[in-house]
């Protein structure tokens, strides 16, 4: 089975001018999943992973419980679910069962209590545990984790678990309720796994995210997809993000002297997109091969080890000033602001107040460029706030996070 992805590209000029020294290039590359494979999206094994611990109490358990019971009638008859509960215990409410059987599922959900403590490990050992159970070739397997909590002195063994889950074809979606969860915790977990996260303001707002979660998992159709550039000689790699449907930092690794490996993970039915910055050796006027772009993919209960290939190819000219194209430098803005958004407010990062008000500032000039006046104010904001020596609340924090990974991308040009 053959053609179930395609690949596009666009470079950020149709022309490179002919320098005596070295340039940068944008390379956009889209993998889009053909209509057929679309059609024949497979059913899911999903381990539903859920924080109970007392800070649930209330509100919160209550749209917990509503959001659970609700994704039960998202899920069609042939897909699997998992019920798990964790504090600083854990309780394996419904093993991998089939969602037709949603009377014992309901009868389970509303069993949920607040309660303890939280020990995250023990909720993601016991789920990966039920997505074995129920992993096939014709399935999609996927952990969904919510927690609005620190887990106590288990990260480490929190991250070893997401790194088993990237081992079993079993990408982490972790959701963040409130303000007080570990940002950086749930991105490496999203990032270990091939997964993602996501940011809760308020309990209200768990059912549409569980909503949006579970449509997304149902539109998968191809699953753990690679790219692979295959560049020519002298030209060099600078750095590789996802822009759709997210912006995210991809780590890509060398497989050869000019082989460069990136782990997309899965291709819903809308595909995914990348942004790799090149640097271009001098040329004489003419077109060249620059790379070819290879994505090895599966299909679930249809094939593994498929492939999709493209050729790129950059003309240079003698022209002293040539044209750009816009929607791929739009992009290059909107990855540039989350690039000086996401290291201004890194917990991790080890800038001064002072490095960090730049670089909130920059990234609202680029928002600006970009068109995103709302969210350039709200980085403009927050960088006075910095340099009047005030500290950032949590939820300023991850609200700017957010919003940046989720602007919207430009149509391929």
């Amino acid at each position: 089975m053959t053609g179930e992805v395609t690949i596009q590209y666009a470079l950020n000029r149709p022309r490179f001018p002919t320098l005596a020294t070295e340039q940068v290039a944008y390379l956009y590359l889209e993998a889009q999943p053909a209509a057929s494979a679309v059609a024949a999206a497979a059913p899911l094994n999903l381990a539903l992973v859920l924080d109970r611990s007392g800070s649930m109490a209330g509100q919160k358990i209550r749209d917990l419980r509503q959001a659970a019971r609700l994704t039960l009638d998202r899920l069609g008859p042939d897909d699997l679910v998992s019920l798990v509960l964790f504090d600083d215990t854990v309780d394996v409410l419904a093993a991998a069962r089939p969602a037709a059987d949603r009377a014992a599922l309901l009868a389970q959900i509303e069993r949920s209590e607040e309660r303890g403590g939280t020990q995250m490990s023990l909720g993601l050992q016991a789920g990966l545990a039920q997505l074995r159970a129920g992993l096939g070739p014709d399935r999609v397997s996927r952990l969904l984790l919510l927690t609005d909590g620190e887990t106590w002195d288990d990260e480490e063994r929190c991250r070893e678990l997401a790194q088993q889950a990237t081992a079993l074809g079993a990408p982490i979606t972790a959701l963040g309720l409130g303000d007080e969860w570990n940002q950086a915790l749930l991105t490496d977990l999203a990032d270990l796994s091939g997964g993602n996260w996501e940011f809760i303001d308020t309990p209200d707002r768990i059912l549409a995210a569980f909503q949006h979660v579970v449509v997304t998992m149902q539109r998968t159709v191809v699953t753990n997809a690679t790219l692979i550039l295959r560049l020519v000689r002298h030209v060099q790699p600078r750095g590789v993000w996802r822009v759709r449907p997210l912006i995210d930092r991809l780590s890509a690794r060398a497989v050869g002297e000019r082989d460069v490996q990136v782990a997309l993970g899965d291709l819903q039915s809308e595909g995914q997109s990348v942004l790799v910055e090149l640097s271009l050796p001098p040329r004489a006027p003419g077109d060249y091969r620059l790379a070819q772009a290879e994505v090895n993919y599966d299909v679930p209960g249809a094939g593994a080890g498929l492939k999709a290939t493209a050729d790129i190819v950059v003309t240079f000219t003698a022209e002293a000033a040539t044209a750009v194209n816009g929607a791929v430098m739009n992009t290059v803005e909107r990855v540039t602001a989350f690039k000086l958004m996401t290291r201004a407010l890194d917990e991790r990062e080890t800038a001064d107040a002072g490095q960090r008000t730049q670089r909130l500032r920059a990234a609202a000039t680029r928002l600006l460029d970009a068109g995103e006046v709302q969210l350039a104010q709200e980085a403009q904001a927050a960088a006075a706030q910095l340099d009047a020596g005030q500290a950032l609340s949590p939820h300023a924090t991850k609200r700017l996070v957010s919003a940046t990974r989720r602007l919207e991308m430009s149509d391929l040009g």
